[in-house]
């Protein structure tokens, strides 16, 4: 879980928690600076200055996910453009359905003196 919250925090705040936590993901994956550095293709200072919680372009921090195979999780940082949130609280959950028309119940009619059913 993070620290903030990324709703109300400033974009230095946002910016130092995505840094401290690719950090921890890059120590938990026992990856040195150097060997990062060289398989995301940016420099060693670049990853310093991310952990540090320090703006780095988007091209290296999209570099970085890629070497530490986190690319999946870009995919959260923008929701689909083509669902829009008015039918995702509309829907909440349900599968969508549409109503159908009453039937009317069939009544005998006559054809002149007979019954026809």
């Amino acid at each position: 879980m993070h620290k903030i919250d990324f709703s109300t925090s400033s974009s230095e705040a946002i910016i130092k928690e995505l840094g401290q936590c690719l950090e921890s993901i890059r120590l938990s994956q026992n990856i040195s600076q150097n060997d990062l550095a060289s398989e995301a293709g940016v420099s060693r200072s670049t990853l310093t200055r991310l952990a540090c919680g320090k703006p780095i372009s988007l091209d290296s921090f999209v570099r970085i996910m890629q070497a530490l195979k986190l690319t999946d999780q870009l995919a959260a940082l923008l929701p689909n453009p083509s669902i829009r949130p008015v039918d995702l609280v509309r829907l909440a959950g349900k599968e969508r359905r549409r109503a159908r028309k009453k039937q009317a119940v069939q009544s005998e009619w006559r054809w002149g003196n007979k019954r026809i059913k």
